[in-house]
Formats: structure tokens, C-alpha cells, sequence
């Protein structure tokens, strides 16, 4: 990654690379919640980025590895819908009421 040198005057950071020196804009939103993105662990900090890169367009789409039991959920839901099992209306609305939706 290139170096970072703040630019507060401009609310971006100034990146240089091979001699090139680059002006990044972003909102002072942004630059915050960069801010506090950095003091999370480090899988916080994946998933951020995972939804910025999708939030952004970007094709470059991070694959997200899931556990051997997530794995086994999203079989057995898929098998479900392959069947025709679904939730009725009745039981969709109880979950978003326990979830205050």
C-alpha cells in the first residue's frame, strides 16, 4: 500500500508512488469511519471492506469463506426451497415482530 499523508486542508489523503503524488477525496464521514474501521480486529475490518468494495461496484468481489456448519445451513435451505418448503406469512411476520421489524 502506498504511503498515507493527511491533507486536512483538502479532507483527503495525499498517496505517492513512483515519484506520482495523488490527491484521494473523501467526505469527512468517510475519513472517520476509516478512522475508526482501523482499531477494529481485523475480521471487522474485512467485512468492512467487503461492503464498501460492493457498496462501490467493485468487480473485484472478496469471497467470504463460510464455516463447515454455514456450509451445511445454506444446503439444507436450498434442499428446503428445492421442495417448496417455505415460511407461511404467519411465521415470516413472528420473526420480524421478535426482532422489533
Amino acid at each position: 500500500m502506498f504511503p498515507r499523508h493527511r491533507t486536512f486542508r483538502h479532507c483527503g489523503a495525499l498517496l505517492s508512488s513512483a515519484g506520482r503524488e495523488y490527491i484521494i477525496r473523501m467526505t469527512k464521514l468517510l475519513d472517520q469511519a476509516l478512522e475508526v474501521a482501523r482499531s477494529l480486529p481485523s475480521d471487522a475490518q474485512d467485512d468492512i471492506a467487503r461492503v464498501v468494495l460492493q457498496l462501490a461496484g467493485s468487480d473485484e468481489a472478496v469471497p467470504v469463506a463460510l464455516s463447515t456448519d454455514e456450509q451445511k445451513a445454506i444446503a439444507a435451505s436450498k434442499a428446503a426451497a428445492k421442495r417448496g418448503e417455505f415460511a407461511t406469512d404467519e411465521q415470516v411476520r413472528a420473526v420480524w415482530a421478535k426482532h422489533g421489524l
